[in-house]
């Protein structure tokens, strides 16, 4: 990690069963030593919090939105749709999500951490 300039970065699991086994838990403090976001980690951070979580507030709904048009029969098939999807996106679309999580960062921090749940956020 040092030798990309990711020493500063943190681990947000999302709660996956394979994010909680100890082994994983073991391997993520190793692997990411500045800390782990997470109800248990070095930072507190609720449950699905799709204030700041890319993959909550975007990711997943639009891949839903993709992945199940043609009506997919099989797990493969589902796979595979997640997997072509996913090749899909396009550059700009990582870079308005950015955007759109440093906003929703900065509003945040505005409201001193409190819910934002009166903020609609443009995803």
């Amino acid at each position: 990690m040092e030798e990309q300039g990711l020493e500063d970065m943190l681990f947000q699991p999302d709660g996956a069963t394979a994010h909680t086994v100890r082994s994983t838990g073991q391997l993520l403090n190793d692997v990411f030593p500045r800390g782990l976001t997470s109800q248990s980690g070095d930072l507190a951070w609720p449950a699905r919090s799709p204030d700041l979580t890319a993959p909550d507030f975007l990711l997943w709904s639009f891949l839903k939105s993709k992945v199940y048009v043609n009506k997919p029969q099989t797990i493969q098939h589902i796979k595979d749709n997640i997997r072509h999807e996913i090749e899909e996106i396009q550059p700009q679309m990582l870079q308005d999500v950015i955007k759109n999580a440093l906003k929703r960062a900065e509003s945040c921090i505005a409201n001193r951490g409190h819910h934002l749940a009166d903020i609609i956020f443009q995803s």
